[in-house]
């Protein structure tokens, strides 16, 4: 009976799902077991009158103790179901025991069945259709920076009217809204993930932490996006002619920012290093660079100051998810290193467009031969770290 129940219990969809259960069931019977029958023979030995007040101060003692390390989360993440065996595995051989005269037999009998239960289940699990939790992981992940990818897509197609086809840009606006909600399945898939064998391109030791920091910062990318959705809403009015002026910068930031996104989804789903996104990167920092030169050259004298606010926020905020996206290329950088991705070079050398330059323009009269000329004073242009740029930005906006 106890074999059925044990196949009935811990038999799950994922490999990982099934190891955990079977494992934490196997050790908690066992060590609960182990200490049901010590508790026992410590209860015999101060006669019939105190036997049954020792195995009550036990019971209540430990199952207490056990309850309440259930709340510390690392053992609940990884280790609550055991918890849950030991508990019930002690208290039933250990009441046990005061009725039953071969507790041992008990004991042995509970932990043979369970175990070969659990066996049957892991055999099965394993090597029948195996479904892996770490494989799952690393495909949502990838999809999830994709979701992101194809918004920024349909963003630019929508509020700068770039691409032709409306129901493609609109259909691309609402893959990111279930990367928000990603979190508890990625926990999930991560704490079966680690006791999963190796498989695939996956080792025994593969880096599974780093897909929740990995996690995060999509998930903070994901949440920008949401404030950036909201303007697309058609109720909001707001400046065309100033529109007009920095959307070149800003379409460029959102291309840019789309293409590494995918870039990097790509390496993940093919598990190599994620170089081809870094040149993108790189363009995407030289928009900020022009959109704060447009910015400059712009002239606030004649605009009414609350119909540039929207357009000038979504440009913040782009500037925003640029920064966002570098961090995950980072982070995703970081994984490829430690889970020893497989190195791939970049087919075209990366090169960062040129710069635009600050200039100041004076006519100058030529007093010889009253012919006028103009003066050009070209300044440099250096790129500043993402903290400073965007500090400039700011500035420049309030000003």
């Amino acid at each position: 009976m106890w074999a059925v129940l044990t196949v009935v219990v811990v038999f799950e969809f994922t490999v990982g799902a099934t190891l955990s259960k079977s494992i934490n069931r196997g050790c908690a019977t066992l060590i609960a077991g182990a200490l049901g029958v010590g508790g026992h023979h410590l209860a015999t030995t101060v006669g019939e009158r105190g036997e049954a007040f020792v195995l009550g101060i036990l019971v209540f003692i430990l199952a207490a103790g056990a309850t309440f390390l259930r709340f510390v989360p690392k053992i609940k993440a990884r280790y609550d179901y055991g918890m849950v065996i030991f508990i019930l595995t002690f208290c039933l051989v250990t009441v046990s025991g005061y009725r039953v005269e071969e507790l041992v037999e008990l004991a042995h009998q509970r932990l043979s069945t369970i175990i070969i239960g659990a066996s049957t289940c892991m055999i099965i699990s394993i090597f029948v259709c195996p479904v892996w939790a770490g494989a799952d992981l690393h495909k949502l992940v990838a999809s999830n920076i994709e979701k992101l990818a194809n918004y920024l897509e349909g963003f630019e197609g929508e509020y700068f009217h770039s691409l032709k086809d409306k129901e493609k840009s609109k259909s691309l606006l609402q893959g990111y809204k279930s990367v928000l909600n990603s979190k508890a399945i990625e926990e999930s898939l991560t704490n079966f993930a680690r006791w999963e064998p190796g498989h695939g391109g996956f080792s025994l030791r593969h880096p599974w932490k780093q897909y929740m920091k990995i996690g995060v910062l999509v998930r903070e990318c994901a949440y920008k996006i949401e404030t950036l959705n909201t303007y697309l809403n058609p109720e909001i009015q707001a400046s065309l002619e100033f529109k007009c002026k920095i959307q070149e910068p800003c379409t460029k930031m959102s291309s840019e920012s789309n293409k590494a996104l995918k870039a990097i989804s790509s390496s993940m789903k093919t598990m190599t290093n994620p170089l081809a996104a870094k040149s993108h990167i790189e363009n995407s920092k030289t928009a900020i660079e022009e959109l704060k030169v447009a910015l400059e050259v712009i002239s606030l004298e004649d605009v009414e100051l609350l119909a540039i606010i929207p357009v000038a926020t979504v440009a913040a905020i782009l500037e925003e998810i640029t920064f966002s996206v570098e961090k995950i290329y980072d982070s995703v950088s970081e994984l490829s290193h430690l889970a020893h991705f497989k190195s791939v070079e970049p087919n075209v050398s990366p090169e960062k467009p040129p710069l635009l330059h600050r200039g100041i323009i004076k006519p100058v009269v030529d007093i010889d031969n009253n012919a006028p000329h103009v003066e050009i004073t070209i300044q440099d242009l250096c790129m500043e770290s993402p903290e400073k740029a965007r500090k400039d930005t700011l500035e420049i906006l309030q000003s």
